[in-house]
């Protein structure tokens, strides 16, 4: 019980301190994303690996919660933003249901930010903008690939790839018909930073009718 199989590691015994700092409601923002913000790039100033990778969980229409990682690839006061093919399993339960949670952990910092909210689609304008600033590659990549879909082999998504490939020659590739952003608008959004004797900092932030934000401390 609580160890790997054909291993003598101990689940148990995998544990860190978590001394790394401290959050005070003096260091708080009472702007969620200004703290966010703030936070995000003390990510990217440690040099944090993937500090853009967000674990997004989502729920369909029966019940049933999964989670994957995708790349944050936007955010301001109107959300954050990731793009994904809209025929995946994500974006279908989304369809389903658009009350999503997203998390973000910054291992070297000792953080995590969790996120709750709905999530929404872009307009087709913007979910273009961003399809092309991405590199040539990734673009036929969106065109050959049906997320989530069921395929014989890796031929054949390796076919897709030069019909497509062969098809838009040189010329400009368009957005596909089914790829494009979600935005999530958060209504609560908790700041957590690992301390000492696990006894951690958390402060959770609660969107109020209002539009504003009401700040508490979280036992942890």
């Amino acid at each position: 019980m609580g160890r790997f199989a054909e291993t003598d590691v101990s689940v148990e015994e995998i544990r860190d301190g978590y001394v790394y700092g401290r959050l005070s409601e003096r260091e708080l923002d009472p702007d969620p994303f200004k703290q966010f913000e703030h936070w995000f790039q003390e990510a990217l100033d440690a040099k944090a690996h993937l500090p853009d990778a967000m674990t997004l969980a989502t729920v369909g229409a029966e019940g049933r919660p999964s989670a994957r990682i995708v790349g944050l690839r936007g955010f301001d006061r109107r959300g954050f933003a990731f793009y994904t093919n809209y025929q995946s399993q994500k974006a279908r339960e989304i369809s389903e249901n658009p009350h999503v949670a997203a998390v973000f952990h910054w291992e070297e910092q000792g953080r995590q930010v969790r996120i709750t909210g709905r999530a929404s689609k872009m307009t087709p304008q913007e979910s273009a903008d961003y399809f092309h600033t991405r590199d040539r590659e990734s673009q036929l990549a969106a065109w050959a690939s049906d997320q989530s879909r069921v395929i014989e082999n890796r031929a054949v998504l390796e076919g897709k790839l030069r019909e497509y490939t062969d098809r838009f020659g040189d010329e400009p590739i368009p957005l596909p018909a089914d790829w494009g952003g979600f935005r999530i608008v958060p209504d609560c959004v908790e700041f957590w930073q690992g301390r000492e004797f696990r006894l951690h900092d958390r402060f959770r932030y609660t969107l109020q009718r209002s539009g504003s934000w009401t700040v508490e401390r979280l036992s942890p």
